[in-house]
């Protein structure tokens, strides 16, 4: 696949199907079976744990919508900026329902394979979102 088709996988079908709209079939079609995203809250493997990350995310923030802001590719890597707001209407990571509105800045390093996903790794300033939700961090 070429630069222009992983970013507009990324694009398309990641961002815009998956979680702005929700279409968990997508996950199968854009995640290798051998997909990794490590992250500090333990790692998601495949499309089945993508999809569950997606159903949980979405069922705290139903109204959730990711804004890429930019995007930037070479060879088999994709790098995106962007931007998730929702308001937290169920729990979330063990937090009860707050209903405050978050604006989460992001970004996202993807590496893609034969047009589909295979590992990724986001960063994002959590201190950040916790005091958007007015709670303390875990562990605090």
């Amino acid at each position: 696949m070429s630069v222009e088709e992983n970013k507009a996988i990324l694009r398309h079908k990641h961002v815009e199907e998956l979680f702005n709209k929700g279409n968990l079939a997508v996950a199968d079609e854009i995640i290798s079976p051998d997909y990794v995203y490590h992250r500090a809250a333990g790692e998601v493997k495949g499309p089945e744990g993508v999809k569950q990350m997606v159903t949980t995310l979405r069922t705290a923030f139903p109204d959730v919508h990711f804004t890429i802001e930019d995007i930037v590719a070479e060879g088999e890597n994709v790098a995106v900026r962007y931007t998730w707001t929702g308001i937290h209407r169920g729990e979330y990571m063990g937090i009860a329902p707050t209903g405050k509105q978050i604006n989460m800045p992001m970004a996202g390093f993807y590496r893609f394979v034969g047009g589909k996903e295979v590992e990724v790794v986001t960063y994002s300033d959590m201190l950040n979102f916790f005091q958007q939700l007015g709670v303390s961090p875990p562990g605090q």
